[in-house]
Parts: C-alpha cells; structure tokens; sequence
C-alpha cells in the first residue's frame, strides 16, 4: 500500500455500516450529540457528532466507525453461556471477543465452573456490596477506562476514597502517565499547552515516536492542511510508516484523488534512542545560535545547566547511543531553526521506556530553548489514546490527588479522606500477586490486556478473591483474569446514556454528550452501578446523598466546586457552553509553577540496548485496532496479514538465516512466544523489530520508568529460533 487512507478507507465505511444495519444508522449514530468513542483529538458533543473542535464537518474516521459498529452490534443470546465454556472463550482472538455481540445481562464466573453463569442484577449487587462490606479497604483496587464519562469517573474515586482507599487508578499509568508527569515538571500543568487551532497556524509539526495515520486519523486533517499552507512535518520514528508518508483524506476530494505528502524529513533512530536524538538537535541549535536567549532567561530555570550540559556532550555519544548520524541531526535542527511557530506532538513511542519522563522533557526542552511554548500556535502536545482518559485524571482517578482537589473535596462533602498512600497500576498488580489485595473493581477498559507480562497479569488477578468488570463487551480480560468469584456488569454506551455525560479532550477540551435511548434492555448506566454499590455499601455512614449523587449535573456540580479549571462545568447543563479547562493552555509566558517559569532539564544519555544476536522489540497497533481493542486482525497499512507475526527487516533476517513465513519462537526476559511468523519488513529500521500489542504482552518485563511508573513497551530485548512448527516432523502430524 503506497498511502493511508483513501478508497480503502471509503469501502471499509461501507463495511461497517452493513454491520451496523445500514449506512443511515449508523451516520445518525456518529451524527448525534455526543463525543466520538475512540480518541481524545475531541469530537461531536454540542455542535454534533463529526464535527471537531474547530467546527469543521465532516470530521470522521475508520475508529469512529468501528467502535460505532461495535457498540451497534446484536446482543449476546442467553444461551452463548450455556454454549461457550470458559475454555472456548480462552481460545477466541481478540477479535473474536469483540464480535461476540453486546452484553446484556449480569454475569457470573465461580472458580471451578466451567461457564459464566447469567444472573438478575439484584443478586450481582447484593454480592458486590456484601464482599466490599466485608473487606478492608486497603485490600482494594478501583480502575477506571479512558472510555468512561467523567462524572462517572468522579463518582468512582469518591467512592473508593470514602470507602477509606486512595488505590485508585487510570489507565494512563500505562500509556500517558510519562507525558503527564514530564510535562508538569516543566509547565506546571500534565497536559497539553495548545489548542487545535494553534495546529492550523503552525509552519511545522514535529511527529515523534507516533503513527496519527492509523491510530488519529483525524489529526492528519491538521498535517495535509500544514503542508498546502507550505509548512513542514518532521517525523522521527524507527518505522516507516505508509500513512504518515502520503495520506488520503476520504474528507478531502483533492487528498482523496491524488493522496497528500505528509512527511518532509523522516528520521528513523533506534528504538530506545530518541532521548540521545533530541538531545543531539538541542546541542546543534544552541551551537547554530538558534536559540531565544532572552525567552530563556526572563521565563526559563536551568538554562545554564542544560547549556553546560549540551556543550559538553560529544557528537560521538549522541550519534552511537540514538543511531542517527551528525548529518541527519543537523538537518533536523536547520528546518527547526528556519521556523517560526513549531508544534511538537509524540505518543507512546516516547512514553513507553524507561527513560519516558525524560524523554518528555528532552522534547520541551528543545521546544523551550526556542521559545516555543507559551505563546500561540507553538507548544507541547502529548496525543492521548483514549477519549477520555485525560478526563478521568482530570477529576480525580489517581493514587494521589492534588492538594487543591483533596482540600476541596472533604471542604464540600464535609468528610474526611484517607491519606494512606495509594498504589499505582503495577503496584497495585504486584500487590494482588502477594496476596495484599483481595478485591478489584474495573469501570471499563481490559486490565488484563493492557499489562505487560501478561502470564504475570493472569495469575495476579487470579488471586484475588472478587474482581468486577463493567463493559460493553467482552474482551480478553473476561476470558483469562478470573478471580475465585468475577462478576461482568454490562453498561450503556455513551451515547445510550440516559443523562447528559462530559468528556475531555487532549487539547483541555470539556465536551458535552447528549447520551440517547438505549440499543438493548439490560445494559445499566454506569453512573447508576456505582451510585447504587455506593449507598449499599457506605449508606449514611457518609454525608452523602448517593441516591442524589446518581443524577450527573449534581456530579458536574460538585465537579464544579472541586476541581479547578471545571467551574463552568457546573453550568454547562444550562449554557451548553463547551469549553477549555482554564489554566493549561499557555498562549503566554506564564506557566503554572510556583514560579510562573518553566523548568529545562538535564539528562544522562541511555546507551542502546542490545548484544549480538538480540532484537530491540516494539509492541505496536494495527491499524484495525484501538487500543486493546482489535477489530480486524489484517494490518492494511503495514502489509500485514494476521497477528501471530514479528516483522524484520530483511537485513536481520538475512544475518539469522531466516526466511519469510517461517516460523520462530521468540523470547525475552519475561516470556516466550511460539510459532511466529516471520514478515519480511524493510520499513523498519535494521536491528529492531515490530510485534502486536496485546498478544505479545507475555513477552513484556514489569520493568517501569521510575518517575511515571509507566511500563517500557517500547524496548524488549529479544532472541529468535527456528520453532518445532517449521520440521519436516511437525509438518507430518
């Protein structure tokens, strides 16, 4: 495939509309008054579903669609339980999982069954609440997904909180959390610094260690636009990817016809070595006299010692530790140079290593040394997953809240908070391992899916005595992290709600959805589930009226009073007046630090990892896919077909003596995978290597970046062998 997007876009539009019933259906649905289901780029809600936050229409993409179509599907029939043991469901991809059709009813799993068991929703309330009265809480665990809305997620950690427990996470700690912790380090505020429209005024858009194309499609709307202004994208990533070459806009007739370029310099380090690379484009600007020393000195702290630092680095560390020569870096460093409003956006390819938070700040140091941020159409943007997984930080899902957020909350409820510190995510996994936590309750998203080391996951979650799971549909969780008693709880989609729900975008956007009538009965909104276990379990032990709690503008309203930068929320119900969370957007020079400067960085240089014979492996998506979502198991964009693959580049291959289609076993540290099929892949650059996440999580170590606790995805250290499935022997069974 020589683009992205394009008619095979359009004809994968129609596809999915047959799923969904018909093309009208589903265009009403992705029509209606209510944020889009897959990304944080921030679309519909007031002005309507396709429509982003610049107001442009149509604004659409394959992700929308598909988890359009999915939460569109048929519901699971009664008697799939009886039909399907736990087995069976062990051994569906998860593909499979997902077309399964929608959840309807209760369910229930006891160790030593063979099934789930279907039950009414009085019985699985009664024995949630029982469990949870019976249990300490600091022997619990509260998860929250990036698709759920944000009242629910406040009522969640509320919760949890007065239950007496500040465990409380997002799945950020697994994706974002490096971005969030980098950036308020050096802005005061986790989030990004621009809005969309700085996009749409900017002359270069810096990629780094992403692939919008497959994974935000609708960003590339912004890229196409740039490069017709005559502005630059550099794009820095190990692989080659097609869509961020030359993409075509099915929005677009032009694009659509004729495709459009995107990248004008594409730069492939090894993976591991973009803090090395940064830092080298940082030492050349300052060396070129590129930098704003005035903006350094007036509204920076550090810039002498990250300058002593960089004058002191030799260009033979920097070239050997990111794999990118002296010319490539001068280059970068001369097109930055030569630009006058510069966007700096990355996603997990930056986050996923153990050195995240550093490479965050490598990133806004060299947007800081140029004066790049704090004034408009220039600045920081972290592209998030999820379409709401800033949100539900935002509120308040995190082990430990600001201290504004906590003084607030017990001022307006008028009670008092635990202060035990809470676990983050693979704290919290390593403690259920031990036997220290006893209940976990997830609100949306595949906890087991998303872990690394996921022989680990299983058996971590295994242990526990209770683990809930409120979804949509089935995932892989449901299948293998089953606790001595698990309990599915089937939720509305968001567009099904019965009450208005917010959501926030990755540009600090509060959108408002509508919800609408419900696709199936059964299903419950997610705001009822907690508010019901909540009177259940603490009733009038606290000064809280849960029962008044399950109306969501009484939520926005304490929102409202608790959260700062949210006090419009608590009239949104009457305005409809959507708006940016104030505070985090820096169009000047005053940032949210004590001391309204920003904070440059010094890092020590991680060597690449890697010995002869080893691989440095990245865990990446396809583009049929979201997240831990997969929706086909065919990767159009790579050239890819199936899942149960390692591309390679042929140089690698040639030194293993490998051919294409064979099979392999492939191991790490942590785990093995066998009979993987070898891709030939000359997009990748030469001694890395590609897997899809999350079927090869087995082979990811728990190993975390120390300030973010986010796992290293991104750099698995990992050997290859001729598996038994390629010998004569096998081949005659």
């Amino acid at each position: 495939m020589t683009r992205g997007g394009g008619w095979p876009a359009v004809g994968y539009a129609w596809s999915k509309a047959r799923e969904a019933g018909g093309i009208v259906p589903l265009y009403k649905a992705l029509r209606s008054k209510n944020a889009c289901k897959s990304c944080a780029l921030g679309m519909g809600g007031q002005s309507g579903g396709m429509v982003n936050e610049a107001g442009h229409f149509p604004q659409v993409c394959k992700k929308s669609m598909q988890a359009m179509a999915g939460d569109m599907q048929a519901p699971i029939p009664a008697e799939f339980w009886r039909q399907h043991s736990i087995t069976e469901l062990q051994a569906l991809t998860p593909s499979t999982l997902e077309r399964c059709g929608r959840l309807v009813e209760p369910l229930l799993y006891r160790r030593g069954q063979s099934h789930y068991t279907p039950i009414d929703w009085t019985e699985a309330h009664d024995r949630i609440a029982t469990t949870l009265k019976a249990t300490p809480a600091e022997q619990s665990f509260w998860y929250a997904s990036g698709r759920s809305s944000n009242e629910a997620a406040f009522l969640l950690h509320l919760f949890a909180r007065i239950y007496g427990t500040n465990t409380v996470n997002n799945v950020s700690y697994y994706c974002h959390n490096a971005s969030s912790v980098g950036l308020a380090s050096v802005t005061g505020s986790g989030t990004a610094t621009i809005v969309l429209d700085d996009i749409e005024h900017a002359d270069m858009v810096f990629v780094i260690g992403g692939n919008p194309a497959s994974n935000h499609p609708r960003l590339m709307h912004s890229l196409i636009h740039l490069r017709r202004r005559g502005g630059r994208v550099i794009v820095i990533n190990p692989v080659v990817e097609v869509g961020l070459v030359n993409f075509s806009s099915p929005a677009d007739v032009r694009s659509l016809l004729f495709g459009s370029e995107i990248a004008n310099l594409y730069v492939q380090p090894h993976i591991g070595g973009d803090l090395a690379l940064l830092t080298g484009v940082a030492k050349q600007i300052d060396k070129i006299g590129a930098i704003d020393l005035e903006f350094l000195q007036q509204h920076c702290t550090g810039w002498t010692e990250l300058a002593t630092r960089l004058r002191g680095l030799t260009w033979e560390e920097i070239c050997a530790k990111s794999g990118v020569d002296r010319n490539e870096i001068d280059t970068i460093a001369e097109m930055y140079a030569n630009s006058r409003n510069v966007v700096f956006a990355w996603t997990m390819g930056i986050t996923h290593h153990t050195h995240g938070v550093d490479n965050v700040q490598a990133i806004a140091n060299l947007a800081l040394m140029r004066g790049m941020v704090g004034r408009p159409h220039a600045g920081l943007l972290p592209i998030r997953g999820h379409s709401n997984v800033q949100g539900i930080g935002s509120v308040g899902v995190t082990p430990k809240l600001k201290d504004a957020v906590f003084e607030r909350l017990q001022s307006h409820f008028g009670i008092r908070l635990p202060t035990t510190p809470g676990l983050d995510t693979m704290a919290a996994m390593e403690a259920a391992a031990d036997g220290r936590l006893s209940v976990a309750f997830c609100l949306g998203g595949n906890l087991f899916g998303s872990n690394p080391d996921a022989t680990f996951a299983r058996e971590a979650l295994s242990r526990l005595q209770l683990l809930v799971y409120i979804n949509t549909k089935l995932n892989t969780g449901h299948a293998h992290a089953l606790a001595a008693e698990t309990i599915i709880l089937p939720s509305l989609a968001r567009d099904e709600e019965p009450q208005a729900t917010t959501q926030e975008s990755m540009f600090n956007y509060i959108r408002l959805s509508d919800g609408g009538p419900p696709r199936h009965p059964g299903p419950r909104s997610e705001v009822e589930m907690i508010a019901q276990l909540a009177d259940a379990v603490i009733g009038p032990a606290a000064p809280i009226n849960w029962q008044e709690m399950a109306q969501t503008r009484r939520i926005r309203e304490a929102i409202a009073a608790v959260v700062p930068g949210f006090e419009e929320i608590g009239q949104i119900d009457e305005t409809k007046q959507e708006f940016h969370v104030s505070g985090r957007v820096f169009h000047a020079a005053r940032f949210a630090t004590s001391d309204g400067r920003a904070n440059l960085h010094v890092h020590t240089l991680p060597p690449l990892q890697g010995a002869e014979g080893t691989l440095r492996l990245m865990t990446v998506r396809s583009e049929g896919q979201f997240n831990t979502v997969v929706y086909e198991d065919d990767d159009i964009y790579r050239g890819v077909q199936g899942r149960d693959v390692i591309l390679l580049h042929p140089e690698d291959m040639a030194h293993q003596a490998l051919r294409a289609d064979q099979r392999v076993t492939v191991r790490s540290e942590t785990g093995t995978l066998a009979n993987i099929r070898v891709v030939p892949f000359a997009n990748i650059r030469a001694g890395n290597a590609l897997m899809y996440y999350p079927e090869a999580n087995v082979l990811v170590p728990r190993t975390t970046d120390p300030q973010s606790k986010t796992p290293a995805f991104k750099n698995v250290l990992v050997t290859l062998e001729p598996s038994i499935f390629n010998s004569p022997e096998y081949a005659q069974r």
